[in-house]
Parts: C-alpha cells; sequence; structure tokens
C-alpha cells in the first residue's frame, strides 16, 4: 500500500507533544534494575525453546570528535588504543553470550551502531567480525541482512571495500546538512566529495541498501538550506533510504548540546516548513513514506515489507526481521530475547568488570506481561502499517477488543473528531492526515504513557 501523508498545519501544532518513538513497547524508560543475569538466562532457554533466527547487534562507542546534537552514548577519543581493551571484552562477551544460544539458530541480521564503527582500524573489524563467525552461524550475503553505520569522514573506498570483504551488505550514512554554516554550528565538517565518495565506493562493491540520515532543525537551518541539502542528496547519492530525523534539544538532558546555542536554533514553525517541504520533494521524487522519518524507494526491502504486511520495528528503527530475537553486544546495547527486553551496563568500567568475573554485562531490563504483548502488537501494527485488524488481535489474545481498550475508545473519538483514524469493530485505519501523528495516536494504547504525568521524550515532530 503506497502511504500518502497530509499535512496539517493546525492539527500537527495541536498535537506535537512528547513521546516515545517506539522502538520497543515497553520503551526503555520501564527498564528495571531487578532484572539482571539471571532473568535474561531464563528467557534465553524460552527463546531457544521457541527456536528461529537470530539477530545481533554491536555498540561500538567510540568517536574522534562530539557532535553537539548527539545523543548518543559516546566515548570521544583521539586515541585510538583505547578502543583495543574494549573490543577484547566484545570478544568475550560473543563467547559468553554465544554459549547460551542453540548454534544451529542462523544469525539472520547484524548491525554495527555507535559512536562510529569505522574508529576501528581495518584489521580490528576483520577480527570482530571472525570471532562473530567462530560462535554464531551467520546467513549467507543473499539471506543475511549485514549493516553498519558509517561517518564518511572516518571511512574511504579502502575502508568500504573491507567492509564488503568481512560480510557487510547495507550502510547507513549520517550526513545530517551540508550547509558549512550549519556544520560548524555542530561541530561535524563533512565535505560534499568525501560523502559522495563512499556513497560511489559502495555501490562500486556491491552493497544491497545504502541509507542516508539527514537531521532538520540544526542550528541556521532553513527551508532553502535544508532542501538544498536534500536536492543534492536526492540526486547525487540517490538511496535507497532516507531518514529525516528531528532534532531534540534536550541539554538538560544530553550536555554536549549545551554547545548550541538555543537562539540559532530554527522556531517550531520553520522546522515544520522543512518537513512539509521535505515530504513534498521526497514524493515527488518517487520515495514511499514508511513512517517515523523513514522513506524509501518502492522496491526497498522496507517498503515491499510494509506493502505485505511483514513491517516490524526494533531499536535500529524499522526492519523485516519480525521473527528474530535480538541480542546486544557492548556497552549500552539493548536486546530482545524471549518475552523480555535488557540492556547493558553503561560505562566502560562496569561493563569490564562484569566481563573479567565472567558475569553477563546485563543491568537492567523487563519481562514482558500479557498486557505488555498485548499493546505491543497494537501499537507494532499501528506503526508499521498504519492500520490494526481488531479480529486478528482479539483471536489471538483472546480479548474482546472494545472491552480490553475501553478506556481508549474515548481518544480514538477524538482522532475520528480530528479526521486521524476511521475505526468499526474489526479495523482502525490511519488516514492521511494521521500519518505523521501516528506516535501520538500509538500513545493512546501505552498504559505507561496513560499513567505517567513526566515525560522522558522528544515532540513528535
Amino acid at each position: 500500500m503506497e502511504q500518502k501523508i497530509t499535512f496539517d498545519l493546525d492539527l500537527i501544532q495541536r498535537y506535537d507533544k512528547a513521546g516515545p518513538r517506539y522502538t520497543s513497547y515497553p520503551t526503555a524508560v520501564e527498564f528495571n534494575p531487578n532484572f539482571a543475569s539471571v532473568e535474561y538466562k531464563q528467557q534465553v532457554a524460552l527463546s531457544n525453546q521457541r527456536g528461529g533466527p537470530l539477530s545481533l547487534y554491536f555498540h561500538l562507542p567510540f568517536c574522534d570528535t562530539v557532535c553537539f546534537y548527539c545523543a548518543c552514548n559516546k566515548i570521544i577519543t583521539k586515541n585510538r588504543n583505547h578502543a583495543q581493551p574494549y573490543l577484547a571484552n566484545l570478544h568475550k562477551e560473543i563467547e559468553m553470550q554465544a554459549a547460551l544460544f542453540d548454534s544451529a539458530r542462523i544469525v539472520e541480521q547484524l548491525h554495527w551502531g555507535g559512536g562510529t564503527p569505522t574508529f576501528l582500524s581495518h584489521q580490528q573489524m576483520r577480527d570482530l567480525m571472525t570471532k562473530t563467525r567462530q560462535h554464531f552461524s551467520l546467513a549467507d550475503d543473499e539471506t543475511g541482512e549485514f549493516s553498519i553505520e558509517i561517518d564518511p569522514r572516518e571511512a574511504d573506498a579502502e575502508t568500504i571495500a573491507v567492509l564488503r570483504e568481512i560480510g557487510f551488505n547495507r550502510l547507513s550514512l549520517g550526513v545530517q546538512d551540508f550547509n558549512p554554516t550549519v556544520q560548524k554550528a555542530v561541530n561535524r565538517i563533512q565535505s560534499e566529495s568525501e560523502t559522495f565518495a563512499v556513497i560511489d565506493a559502495a555501490r562500486h562493491h556491491g552493497f544491497k541498501s545504502i541509507s542516508l540520515d539527514l537531521i532538520y532543525g540544526l542550528p541556521h537551518q532553513t527551508t532553502t538550506s535544508f532542501l538544498e541539502t536534500l536536492d543534492k542528496v536526492i540526486n547525487i547519492a540517490d538511496p535507497d533510504r532516507l531518514s529525516i530525523f528531528n532534532y531534540a534539544h534536550m541539554p538538560e538532558r544530553f550536555k554536549v548540546q549545551r554547545q548550541i546555542n538555543s537562539e540559532d536554533l530554527p522556531s517550531p514553525e520553520v522546522k515544520l516548513d522543512i518537513l512539509h517541504h521535505s515530504i513534498d520533494k521526497l514524493t515527488a521524487a518517487g520515495y514511499i513514506y514508511i513512517g517515523m522519518d523513514h522513506f524509501a524507494k518502492p522496491n526497498d526491502e522496507l517498503a515491499i515489507a510494509q506493502r505485505e504486511n511483514k513491517l516490524y520495528r526494533n531499536f535500529q528503527g524499522y526492519s523485516t526481521h519480525s521473527e528474530c530475537d535480538l541480542i546486544g553486544l557492548g556497552i549500552t546495547s539493548i536486546g530482545s530475547v524471549g518475552d523480555s527486553y535488557s540492556q547493558n551496563q553503561r560505562t566502560l568500567e562496569a561493563y569490564a568488570q562484569c566481563i573479567a568475573t565472567n558475569q553477563l554485562p546485563v543491568f537492567r531490563g523487563i519481562t514482558l506481561h500479557d498486557d505488555d504483548k498485548i499493546r505491543r502488537q497494537v501499537i507494532t501494527q499501528l506503526i508499521c502499517h498504519f492500520s490494526l485488524d481488531i479480529t486478528a488481535i482479539e483471536a489471538k489474545f483472546n480479548i474482546t477488543f472494545a472491552d480490553y481498550f475501553a478506556d481508549v475508545y474515548p481518544q480514538l473519538d477524538q482522532f475520528v473528531a480530528d479526521g486521524l483514524v476511521y475505526y468499526d469493530a474489526t479495523t482502525i485505519e490511519v488516514l492521511p492526515v494521521g500519518h505523521l501523528l501516528i506516535r501520538n495516536i500509538c500513545m493512546a494504547f501505552d498504559y505507561y504513557i496513560q499513567h505517567k504525568t513526566d515525560q522522558q521524550f522528544s515532540k513528535v515532530i
């Protein structure tokens, strides 16, 4: 189904409040320290009992320089030797995790994120992938989805060749904005030539998918300047996927963002205008709106999965591998195993201490109960497909939907009045006006959001 978008400025301004991005439900703010390695191993046993393929996420936190907008967990250093002790511990964690899982289970999805994964040397990257293959059974290149986040300032054609050699077949590149004034304000000086050189090398070496990330709402951005970047991205890079993220300025939570002068940020009206024109331009260029800031070409795997009602959402965003349990490796990484979510230790010191004592570095998580599973299914279907088959939910979970979610219907009625959704006894359909506000619609089904007054999230638009 081709996703259309209707941009209603008044509605967007009225609904533009804080809310989760729903890379999980429950979200990470509900994780608790009572979930540790014992509980994790119980969930691994459940996962092995169910079987099925696996997904691996590696967090590689090192960066050479800091980008002032960044809200990721990262370690800023110019000393490349700092990565070696961390990698030694990561190799040990690979051994520890692999020993828990049935060796016959195939890893269909693998992702290196950060930080800057290509902060590592070519040999370190080779060694890490070799270690992974020694302990996990990775799918072949035809069926496996093996991706890595790239900073073009930390990669060249030789790096891209190495990545393809060791098994990566998808790239995600951070661009953010090509405007030099904006780049200076956020401390990310990145030339167009080095960016496009990496993309050219990726196409030369047969990478199957190239995704680019842009950010709107950065200091000194205007609608005109941002669209100049977008034009270059579309016309020169021609990516398979595009993500256009809203910059969430939260300096009270992220210290590095205090380097950004708030007075230089575009107004909410300008941000909305950037978003509106970007959507129009991408749609005109043939891209399909997948949802939640993501666009893809019609023949991209995400677009195909959405058309076939197989799209999923996890901690890396939209995914085509809903059947995979996700193992998180490295500091702060989050996994989804069995009926649980879990997160690793946040600091190098705590992580190293766990590994040194042969303890899994899990420090918090959550075991999902029946209500969590029901609401997760509802939210996932809505955020991935803009529709919900009520009868399927009722059959799967043995509930009467209208009774179970009786407290949600007043909000649904308001969404109907505002033209965001249509519903009847068997279905909920998100209308074009509601596509940009899908987070708001999902929040109506979020038990935790409905019972909290404090919000730890960014604005939805």
